[in-house]
């Protein structure tokens, strides 16, 4: 399996990768975790509503729902407490997925994410995993971070949405990426 993945079945719970801090699947007990999370910057607004114990809850039902259309991953410190999120909305017509991560601020700028991204799209990519033919994603243009995680993941830069999003008052280009389940592997981080 590409990355280094381990898991081989859509219903692991655990997905083990060299250098890949620990992932696991969402749990319902993760709303703490997931409120701290948005508590620790603003900008976690962009990723849903989640400013009480409630809407935590509810944001992490939502994802357990159905998951032949939603997948979320715990990233997880030593400890199995979540520190970040990777997740795909999937197509199962198209055999896509629309990729997203986000991580708590305390963690950020450590390689985390893009390390976790990597082994959630090779599982996502593999026929044994995910079984997805191509993964998507997009990020605001001025978010250096998010583009050094899409690349990290082995995601090749597709485009360009000119003005989609509006910021305080402000438009906001998005980049677009995908990856295809014939794309090489990303390079081994050194």
């Amino acid at each position: 399996m590409e990355g280094g993945a381990l898991s081989s079945r859509p219903d692991d719970e655990f997905l083990e990768a060299p250098g890949a801090a620990p992932l696991r699947r969402l749990r319902a007990s993760d709303g703490p975790a997931v409120l701290e999370a948005f508590r620790s910057d603003a900008e976690m607004s962009r990723q849903g509503t989640v400013r009480t114990i409630e809407e935590a809850r509810t944001y992490v039902t939502r994802l357990l729902e159905d998951p032949q259309a939603q997948q979320a991953w715990a990233v997880t410190d030593d400890d199995d407490r979540l520190i970040g999120l990777i997740g795909l909305s999937i197509d199962q017509a198209n055999l896509t997925g629309w990729f997203w991560y986000w991580m708590h601020a305390e963690h950020r700028g450590q390689g985390l994410t893009g390390s976790a991204a990597a082994a959630i799209a090779a599982w996502a990519l593999d026929p044994a995993g995910g079984g997805l033919e191509r993964l998507e994603l997009g990020h605001r243009a001025n978010n250096p971070a998010s583009a050094a995680v899409a690349r990290a993941a082995g995601f090749i830069q597709e485009g360009l949405e000119r003005g989609k999003f509006l910021i305080g008052g402000q438009r906001i280009d998005v980049l677009t990426y995908g990856r295809l389940r014939s794309d090489p592997p990303p390079a081994p981080r050194t």
